[in-house]
C-alpha cells in the first residue's frame, strides 16, 4: 500500500470539504459504525427519528477483505462498507453519525469527513479518545484552530470527542448531539443501535 499516495489523496479531498450547514431543519439522524469479524467488516446504517431517536430503519452490509487497517486511514477500510449499507436505506438521514474523527485528523479528513464527501450528506465525527491536538474549556485545537469539541454524555465516564465531518458547522455540531443521547448510553443512540446491530450480525455469522 502506498500510503504517501493516500496522504497526497488525503490533502486534496480535505480542500473539498465544507463546514457550512448545508440543511435547514433536521427531522432524522443516522448513524454508521463497523464491527471486523475474521476478515471482514460488518457495517451497519440506521436512521433515526430527531429529536425522539425512536429507531425508523436499519440496514446491514458484509464486506469481505476490506483494506488492511491503517491509523489516519480508516476511510479507505471502512467507507466502501458504510456506502453499501447506506444505499440500502429507503430514507436517507438529513445527518449521519459516524464512528472516527471528521476533521480532527492530521490532514483534516477522517472517515466521517470522507463519508460526507461521498455521500455528499451532512455528517459528524465521533470518537472515544482524542489522539491529537489540544483540548482546551471543552474546545478541542489543531494548529491553533477549533477542530472540535470534548463533550461528557455520562456522569462518570470518559468524554468524547466530536468534530465535523462535511456540510455541517461547529455550532450545529454542539447544538445536535446532546439530543442524540439517550440515558443510560454513553454514546449517540444512532450508534449505539447500529453497533449492537452490527455486534449481533457477527454473533449469526459465527454460528453459521
Amino acid at each position: 500500500m502506498d500510503f504517501e499516495e493516500l496522504k497526497k489523496e488525503q490533502l486534496k479531498l480535505a480542500q473539498k470539504i465544507v463546514l457550512r450547514d448545508d440543511f435547514t431543519t433536521v427531522k432524522t439522524v443516522g448513524g454508521a459504525e463497523c464491527v471486523q469479524h475474521g476478515d471482514e467488516i460488518v457495517a451497519c446504517v440506521v436512521v433515526c427519528e430527531y429529536p425522539s431517536m425512536n429507531l425508523k430503519e436499519k440496514k446491514v452490509y458484509t464486506l469481505h477483505n476490506p483494506f488492511p487497517y491503517r491509523h489516519w486511514f480508516e476511510a479507505y477500510r471502512e467507507l466502501p462498507a458504510i456506502v453499501e449499507a447506506f444505499n440500502m436505506l429507503d430514507e436517507e438521514p438529513d445527518i449521519l453519525i459516524v464512528k472516527g474523527n471528521g476533521i480532527l485528523h492530521p490532514r483534516k479528513i477522517g472517515i466521517a469527513s470522507h463519508v460526507g464527501l461521498i455521500l455528499n450528506k451532512p455528517t459528524i465525527g465521533i470518537s472515544e479518545k482524542c489522539l491529537l491536538g489540544t483540548v482546551e474549556n471543552g474546545k478541542v485545537l489543531l494548529d491553533g484552530n477549533v477542530v472540535g469539541f470534548e463533550i461528557k454524555t455520562r456522569e462518570h465516564a470518559l468524554p468524547l470527542y466530536v468534530s465535523p465531518g462535511n456540510l455541517i458547522s461547529l455550532g450545529s455540531v454542539l447544538t445536535i448531539m446532546p439530543h442524540t443521547i439517550q440515558f443510560p448510553h454513553k454514546m449517540p443512540e444512532p450508534l449505539h443501535i447500529a453497533r449492537k446491530v452490527a455486534k449481533k450480525k457477527t454473533k449469526e455469522r459465527g454460528t453459521q
